[in-house]
């Protein structure tokens, strides 16, 4: 094979990675995608390629002879279902992010893609940040010593219109933010120390969004718009207030890993800013990133070795793509991962793993606060052989 032809389930949002695998010229062409509103497939044809198979049932792409490779781009709670038949039918996988809404979920597509014999890849596109590839690499050469502590705050600013206008809002459909929103987190927090999550504790409450507004109200209809402060500035038009929500927006995490490292992560969805701040603390040190400057700061503490002789800063250079450059790269290492056999920057246990963590602390929120273990993952591979039952 010399060239990967691919089908995308999931046309438009997160669907429009699209772009960066139609290189007709090159080593992948999207051939076709599929969406139950025929208006996005439309819109996806004149943005990435006219010529593409088009279809409202998944199914009929996944059945065509002409597509190597599948992009699961839908809903979360599409992620299993579309996953699982992607990989039983012979394709390739890209699923974005999470892996599914359950552990159970995870567990079903990492069976099915170690039956398939098929590659397949998690988006986690953060990893492919130049900012967080610079801490990891901070990390891995040992300029902090051995982690012991990780703090992380995520400030959601635009939290309500991206998770509060639409169907993120609904538990049904998402299971909850830490799941939905924090996997990218729960994910660099494991890649960055290299260790699991064993178990946590959280708290959490749904202090902003949701209310008593009747579900089927949207925000051009609304008579409040004028005045709202979360009067929807997009296509995303349920209103924030409406009385299905029931997702937390204000979350705390403490997390231990593997090896006892601590861990404590805070997701805000009603801040007025966007950032993440990440700190690491080691044995000879502490790493902290400051996304609004785009740096790296770096603290040394004695250490008896010329790693304590200076105190760092890095700045981080831009990259040219969404997602400060990370869309283009992660759909490059999937490419390649298939024509080329090279291993992804994350495995499908890691985005097992993350889901797995923020059902625990969903858990743990949702009966107050107790610690709660999280489940690791099958040994497939016993599974397989049948020593494992």
């Amino acid at each position: 094979m010399k060239q990967v032809r691919i089908g995308i389930i999931g046309a438009r949002g997160r669907g429009s990675i699209a772009k960066y695998w139609h290189k007709p010229d090159s080593r992948s062409v999207v051939v076709g995608a599929a969406d139950i509103y025929p208006e996005r497939l439309e819109e996806f044809k004149a943005d990435v390629n006219p010529e593409a198979f088009v279809t409202t049932d998944y199914k009929e792409l996944i059945a065509r002879e002409d597509i190597d490779a599948i992009a699961v781009t839908s809903p979360d709670f599409c992620h299993e279902e579309h996953a699982v038949a992607a990989l039983q039918a012979g394709k390739h996988v890209f699923c974005e992010k999470p892996l599914a809404i359950t552990v159970e979920g995870c567990d079903n597509i990492l069976r099915a893609w170690q039956q398939s014999g098929k590659h397949l890849m998690v988006g986690f596109n953060m990893r492919y940040m130049n900012m967080y590839r610079t801490m990891k690499e901070i990390v891995d050469y040992g300029v902090i010593g051995e982690i012991k502590a990780v703090w992380v705050r995520h400030f959601v600013g635009w939290g309500g219109y991206f998770y509060y206008h639409d169907w993120h809002a609904n538990s049904k459909n998402s299971t909850g933010l830490l799941l939905q929103k924090g996997s990218h987190d729960l994910d660099i927090i494991h890649w960055i120390t290299g260790r699991y999550a064993t178990k946590v504790s959280a708290f959490g409450s749904l202090d902003f969004y949701g209310g008593d507004k009747p579900n089927d109200l949207t925000c051009p209809t609304c008579d409040e718009r004028p005045t709202c402060t979360e009067a929807s500035p997009g296509h995303l038009i349920e209103c924030a207030f409406r009385e299905e929500v029931d997702v937390e927006d204000n979350n705390m995490v403490i997390m231990e890993l593997e090896g006892g490292i601590k861990a404590s992560y805070l997701q805000c969805h009603f801040t007025p800013d966007y950032q993440r701040n990440y700190t690491f603390i080691g044995t000879e040190g502490r790493l902290e990133n400051n996304e609004l400057e785009n740096k790296v700061y770096v603290k040394t503490r004695r250490s008896n070795t010329e790693r304590e002789l200076s105190n760092r800063v890095y700045e981080i250079k831009e990259a040219k793509g969404s997602h400060g450059g990370a869309d283009p790269n992660i759909c490059k290492d999937f490419v390649d991962m298939i024509l080329d056999g090279k291993q992804p920057v994350a495995t499908p246990i890691a985005g097992r793993m993350s889901v797995a963590v923020g059902c625990a602390a969903t858990e743990s929120i949702r009966s107050g606060g107790k610690v709660v273990q999280v489940t690791q993952a099958p040994d497939l591979a016993a599974e397989l052989t049948g020593s494992g039952q």
